[in-house]
């Protein structure tokens, strides 16, 4: 497979276990930016096409999406990447993880 085919493959991925959709072209168009969306949510994701230990984040890749996310008027956004094994790691701000704090107090009182 190519790079390309190993991207399609985790935002199809992503998209199914967030019950989310696919951005055509990869978010490269003015009006759908990131790779998967929610109504809630934008999501961008990196792979790599071979397994690999450890991978870099690129702060300009989280910035670019916080901004993405506005412009599009989403609530929140998160960097999806994959090791090259077919298992997504997600990247979420501050924020996001507050609520998820929360939530995640509520379920198990």
């Amino acid at each position: 497979m190519n790079t390309k085919q190993y991207s399609n493959k985790q935002e199809k991925r992503v998209a199914k276990k967030l019950d989310g959709k696919v951005n055509s072209n990869s978010g490269a168009t003015d009006f759908y930016k990131g790779d998967v969306s929610t109504d809630k949510m934008l999501i961008e994701c990196k792979t790599s096409v071979k397994e690999v230990k450890s991978t870099s984040i690129k702060k300009e890749w989280l910035v670019k999406l916080k901004e993405e996310k506005f412009s599009m008027g989403k609530y929140h956004s998160a960097l999806a990447f994959d090791f090259g094994d077919g298992e997504d790691y997600f990247i979420i701000d501050g924020d996001l993880m507050e609520l998820l704090a929360i939530y995640l107090d509520e379920l198990y009182k």
